[in-house]
């Protein structure tokens, strides 16, 4: 299938990493779906500019925490444009914890997203995708699901090693009927989640910081982990699957290498 046949979800598209996937995406001619839980006036600006640029977008809102309300942006995506043959789960909900500082409810939250999101949404699309033989599922995982050395993110990382589980296991499932679930695992990456609440000269420390655990001397931008999602959403990947593939700039922290 070409890039113009092609229907994608973005969920959590309209800022950060969903963002830069949306606009990508979309430029590789996609018609796209920008999901988002809170911030509509961030997904309509990236409706506005793909839509300006020539290409095909809607803004739905949907919490992925929401079976119903999943299945209904699904839904309203085939109705326009048919089966969705792109999905990518970028939706995510961070936060710092220790096991002195840890919230029940908050983490049950975190899962919520960052895990039952992408079980909705997965069994959502997978009908489509079943009846035309071909799928490309895309997950954002992150780096400390792997193991990074960084304090106070033990519950976000058993989130994301989640992700990197279900994604072999959807894979398995769905791979004899031609579709494809991978991952990414992000580095540090400098979105307004990650910046959010920091001061100027606080975020000019971090930045140095955790550049300096980077190979490559940097921390990531959203575009970076854009290009890896779409190289694996991509029509001409159909023989990667089951994959995690970590785009950090080469860190240098982790706490024992997968």
């Amino acid at each position: 299938m070409a890039w113009s046949e092609q229907v994608a979800v973005v969920t959590g598209g309209g800022r950060g990493i969903g963002r830069a996937t949306a606009l990508l995406l979309a430029q590789r001619g996609a018609a796209v779906c920008v999901n988002y839980a809170a911030r509509g006036d961030a997904a309509d600006a990236v409706v506005a500019e793909i839509t300006a640029a020539g290409g095909r977008a809607m803004a739905v809102a949907a919490d992925v925490a929401d079976n119903a309300a999943v299945t209904a942006m699904i839904d309203r995506v085939a109705a326009q444009w048919g089966a969705v043959t792109v999905l990518i789960n970028n939706a995510g909900v961070g936060g710092q914890a220790t096991l002195d500082t840890y919230d029940r409810d908050r983490f049950a939250r975190m899962r919520a997203v960052n895990v039952d999101g992408i079980i909705h949404t997965t069994r959502a699309v997978m009908r489509g995708m079943r009846e035309r033989g071909y799928g490309r599922i895309v997950n954002v995982g992150s780096i400390a699901g792997i193991g990074t050395a960084l304090p106070g993110n033990a519950f976000y990382a058993a989130s994301k090693a989640e992700v990197t589980i279900l994604t072999r296991r959807f894979a398995m499932e769905l791979g004899p009927q031609g579709i494809t679930v991978n991952a990414v695992a992000p580095g540090f990456i400098r979105t307004d989640m990650t910046q959010g609440g920091r001061g100027r000269d606080n975020w000019a420390a971090i930045e140095k910081q955790l550049a300096e655990r980077a190979m490559t001397g940097r921390i990531g931008e959203p575009q970076d982990i854009a290009n890896a999602i779409a190289f694996l959403a991509a029509p001409e990947s159909g023989w990667i699957t089951a994959q995690t593939l970590v785009v950090d700039g080469g860190r240098m922290d982790y706490i024992g290498h997968a």
